[in-house]
């Protein structure tokens, strides 16, 4: 099929073209960048810096990733240089994160430019933590009657949550395995939840089991209960 991009070294070609010069740095991070882990059903994530961003960039950019989206890839996410520079206070956990699991693809390797301090990590986790309890609490209330409603919820939170755990670990100096189910392993002895309560929710985000919860299910209550006891161990460290 003309147009097709089969991988993303492809993509990084083709941005390559459409941006010229401008292109700072092209790369992939998250679980397509980390060896033996299993890929999300997501998508491969990517990031794009560039000398700037305006309009014509944006026109650029769009065209050289159509047909990379239409195969079920989300969008790079897109920074100037000077912004990829500034945010890692704000950014703090999504840059330790991408930067544990990354691979260069096109320019030059935008790393030794940023340093992230442990307390922006700190801060930023707390407010995440508490902020993805408190949510997944509404939408219980909401939706512990349904089944479905309540399998979508737990579902939708577990990539996030993954993050969550990864980055405690970082900052309990513990080693951040690479494949989700060890990080619930590694993470359940940090914090004091058992990894079984996950092991579903895991399953499911790894693509080896299709997680299908009950009304009122135990496992979705074991869950919140997982997200409340790391909130706290963070909030007591």
């Amino acid at each position: 099929m003309a147009g097709m991009i089969t991988s993303v070294e492809d993509l990084a070609t083709r941005v390559s073209a459409g941006l010229g010069a401008r292109l700072v740095c092209f790369l992939v991070y998250g679980s397509a960048a980390r060896p033996g882990a299993p890929g999300s059903s997501t998508g491969v994530n990517t990031v794009l810096i560039a000398d700037g961003v305006d309009q014509r960039l944006l026109d650029e950019l769009a065209a050289a990733v159509a047909p990379w989206v239409r195969a079920g890839n989300p969008p790079p996410i897109v920074f100037s240089e000077s912004e990829w520079q500034s945010s890692a206070d704000a950014f703090a956990i999504e840059y330790e994160d991408m930067r544990a699991a990354y691979r260069l693809v096109a320019g030059r390797d935008p790393w030794p430019v940023v340093t992230v301090q442990r307390e922006d990590v700190q801060r930023q986790l707390e407010h995440e933590l508490m902020g993805k309890l408190v949510r997944l609490r509404q939408g219980y209330v909401g939706a512990q009657g349904d089944g479905r409603r309540l399998t979508a919820l737990v579902a939708a939170s577990a990539s996030g949550f993954l993050t969550m755990l990864r980055t405690t670990l970082r900052l309990a100096g513990t080693p951040v395995p690479a494949s989700p189910a060890e990080v619930v392993l590694a993470a359940a002895a940090v914090i004091g939840f058992p990894a079984s309560d996950l092991a579903d929710v895991v399953a499911n985000f790894e693509g080896r089991a299709r997680l299908a919860l009950e009304p009122r299910d135990p496992r979705a209550v074991a869950y919140l209960e997982a997200v409340a006891k790391t909130a706290d161990y963070v909030n007591r460290s």
